[in-house]
């Protein structure tokens, strides 16, 4: 089972920028970029949350479960 991050299709639907969502979530870019493709392997919930609260979005929105 696997466990998908939605990254991309919410900052489209935003038009918002990976580097724009760094800077208002304070996070680095890189680390942003290791989750946006799927190679994150935890998340911290405050890191999540701030996500959410810059994407106006919820958890489920972010993620999705698939069978592999």
């Amino acid at each position: 089972m696997a466990i998908l991050v939605k990254l991309d299709d919410l900052l489209h639907a935003r038009r918002m920028t990976l580097s724009q969502l760094a800077e208002q979530v304070d996070i680095t870019l890189a680390n942003l970029s290791i989750l946006k493709t799927g190679k994150a392997k935890a998340i911290r919930f405050s890191t999540l949350e701030a996500i959410c609260q810059a994407l106006d979005c919820q958890p489920g929105d972010l993620l999705a479960h698939e069978k592999e």
